[in-house]
């Protein structure tokens, strides 16, 4: 009998002889199933869950037909599906976005030059969103932080290393629903400040303070449009974090600025390996409180990482994350503006897996679920970090918004910070690639994402930057980045030719910036993406289900990209009359390697002009219309400060932007800020 009919007919069979599984009410369409009472009884908490999600009664039966069963002896569910069910989600992915056909393995791992045979990469979501052959759709969370296996090679198979978990169902009659209600479970990032839709510049590294500073100044000599310098890490002094080089770095105050002088914002790396020296404040104060991950025998667990020899700190702990929180205090003073964590899966050198001993130590507060090995707290390690850095950027500034970056993290913590796909590589596949994460990423509940722009490892050439830059100015995370040793990827770095396309798409990034923070809203509101599958067009369109050369940003702008060296064929497309814009929105439409643009039949989308940073004031609001054919179009146009919190009080603007027979009407339909800027109408014909 072949492997695979053995392993089912034996999963079978324990499905059969297992107890009548347990259901929880949790909100409307959603429910939480355990194999059995006492499974329930035994559950863990929840650490991918809001802290209030509570059951509310006995579940209903479920429309999804849920097995609980053993694979190989691990905890494991399945959900048969029939052949017109698409796959989606799982996070983090290389490959296609359809994932029928694949597996993954949640266990978050630092993953270099990454490809398809990389089953883990940094971040874990043991999700997948389902949808049926009539567009209606449902989703499965395994509701378990140990190594998980995801596949999905026949039907949805999840299988933890770790005890019987919990799943939780959400269904609901489109994927859009199904979000949302993902959303109501898991919570949606924080609003980000308007900064931070900009577009970013890093390298590793950008040293010494000239060279930041320089960066800087060419992108405002040479008029392409930019918000963000990044420092990587050669700004540390021995790659110590909240350190700075006094050499390279004497006066970070000074450098910061001279950078906001410029309109720029910073923003600087932090990892979690703490130099294990004592006189080195960050370690001395760490172990006055015991602070560290300990080894299977009571000790400071000890591994090299960039400073050499560290001590980890145990997120875990509550106490550990308030005073990991409080040194932003006096690093922030030096003027920078977000937080970078990376390395925090956690990585660790000359140790197999490139990360900790499961057999480590976490002496987590009982809420978390209490002490236990690595095996439980690993995949979330690089989340409670980022949760402990947002907190402490927070309570530092409390009158901004946090800005955190993490490569590692779990379903769930979108909440606490944005994420990049890690350590790509400069290929037309990785080019390619990187649009399916996007997408995954944001079926999984995170939707502020992006890759290094250009790619991280290897060097590439200038007409696959320009076409990478040319759509990837419309990430919802925009970034530009390339690994030490590497080549430059400024967007002047190869050609006269990339850096116009450069400037061209960046100029179309800022220029669709009103549009673009509205989505945003409806996602911090509703837990939507920002970029959707174009499927979310016409859920019941079976024709664009695999379609991964174009997407949506928001429910209004299709972006179509040519994402091989050579033409492609044509994608499917959604029905109705959509207009090409896409000499509206980047000035011209003969440029190859820019993506085309089209805006939905009935839709009005509000632009700004075109500016060097977001800190240009905004005085005029072109509502780019396609009317139906009755010749209506509506759309929406959200503002506030772009920083602080003040919204939460009433201060932001919702404007219904509607157009009639030519003619067009604004209306603030929510909040209390006001404008004094100037409306104009521009319509285009399909």
């Amino acid at each position: 009998m072949p492997r695979r009919a053995l392993l089912a007919t034996l999963m079978t069979l324990a499905a059969a002889s297992a107890p009548a599984a347990v259901g929880e009410h949790l909100a409307t369409g959603v429910t939480r199933w355990y194999a059995d009472a006492p499974a329930r009884e035994a559950a863990l908490p929840s650490l991918a869950l809001l802290p209030g999600v509570a059951p509310t009664g006995a579940a209903a039966l479920t429309g999804v037909p849920l097995e609980f069963t053993r694979l190989q002896g691990r905890a494991a569910v399945r959900v048969p599906i029939d052949a017109q069910t698409d796959l989606y989600g799982t996070g983090e992915v290389f490959g296609p976005l359809r994932r029928n056909g694949m597996k993954t393995v949640c266990w978050n791992t630092d993953s270099y030059a990454y490809g398809r045979s990389n089953l883990s990469l940094y971040q874990s979501h043991p999700w997948v969103l389902a949808v049926r052959g009539d567009g209606s759709s449902f989703g499965i969370l395994a509701d378990t932080t140990y190594r998980c296996l995801i596949d999905l090679t026949d039907g949805i198979l999840m299988a933890s290393d770790g005890p019987a978990f919990p799943v939780v169902v959400i269904e609901g009659a489109t994927p859009q629903e199904v979000l949302t209600r993902l959303a109501g479970m898991i919570g949606t990032i924080a609003p980000p400040p308007r900064w931070a839709l900009g577009y970013h510049q890093c390298r590793y590294s950008y040293a010494p303070d000239s060279r930041v500073l320089e960066i800087a100044r060419t992108f405002r000599e040479k008029k392409i449009p930019c918000d963000v310098v990044w420092w990587d890490i050669d700004y540390m002094d021995a790659y110590k974090s909240f350190t700075f080089l006094p050499h390279d770095f004497p006066d970070p105050r000074g450098l910061n600025a001279a950078l906001h002088a410029l309109d720029f914002r910073s923003i600087a790396i932090i990892d979690p390996g703490i130099k294990q020296e004592p006189g080195y404040r960050v370690y001395d104060t760490g172990n006055a409180i015991d602070a560290w991950v300990q080894d299977r025998w009571g000790n400071p667990f000890v591994g090299k990482v960039w400073p050499g020899e560290c001590v980890f700190p145990d997120f875990t702990r509550a106490d550990v994350r308030r005073w990991w929180s409080g040194l932003y205090w006096e690093f922030l003073d030096s003027g920078l503006d977000g937080i970078w964590n990376d390395m925090n899966e956690p990585a660790v050198f000359e140790s197999p897996g490139w990360t900790m001993p499961g057999t480590n130590v976490h002496r987590a507060d009982a809420e978390l679920g209490g002490p236990s090995t690595h095996l439980r707290y690993h995949n979330v390690y690089g989340m409670l970090m980022a949760q402990a850095t947002y907190q402490g950027v927070a309570a530092a500034r409390p009158d901004v918004r946090p800005f955190v970056l993490t490569r590692a993290n779990f379903i769930g913590g979108q909440r606490w910070a944005a994420t990049w796909t890690g350590d790509n590589v400069a290929s037309w596949e990785h080019l390619d690639a990187s649009i399916a994460m996007v997408l995954n990423l944001g079926l999984s509940g995170q939707p502020f994402a992006g890759p290094d722009i250009g790619g991280f490892c290897e060097a590439g050439d200038g007409e696959m930057f320009a076409r990478w830059m040319g759509f990837g100015a419309l990430f919802p995370f925009a970034r530009g980045h390339t690994g030490k040793g590497n080549i430059d990827k400024e967007p002047w770095a190869f050609s006269a030719k990339a850096e116009a396309t450069s400037r061209r798409a960046l100029e179309g990034r800022y220029r669709l910036l009103p549009y673009l923070y509205t989505v945003f809203r409806e996602a911090w509101t509703t837990g939507l993406p920002v970029w959707r599958p174009l499927f979310f067009a016409d859920p019941t369109d079976r024709a664009l289900r695999a379609v991964d050369d174009a997407w949506l940003i928001g429910a209004d702008l299709m972006v179509v990209a040519r994402t091989s060296k050579d033409d492609a064929s044509a994608p499917a497309l959604p029905r109705g009359a959509w207009a090409e814009v896409t000499d509206r929105i980047y000035g011209t439409d003969d440029d190859p390697d820019l993506p085309r643009l089209y805006l939905r039949e009935g839709a009005a989308l509000p632009l700004g002009p075109v500016v060097q940073s977001t800190a240009a004031p905004l005085t005029e609001i072109t509502v780019l219309a396609n009317p139906d054919a009755s010749g209506r179009a509506v759309g929406t146009w959200y503002d506030d400060a772009g920083e602080g919190h003040r919204h939460r009080d009433g201060d932001f603007g919702v404007w219904e932007l509607g157009v009639d027979g030519g003619e067009l009407a604004t209306v603030r339909r929510e909040g209390d800020r006001g404008w004094d800027g100037a409306f104009r109408l521009r319509v285009v014909e399909p």
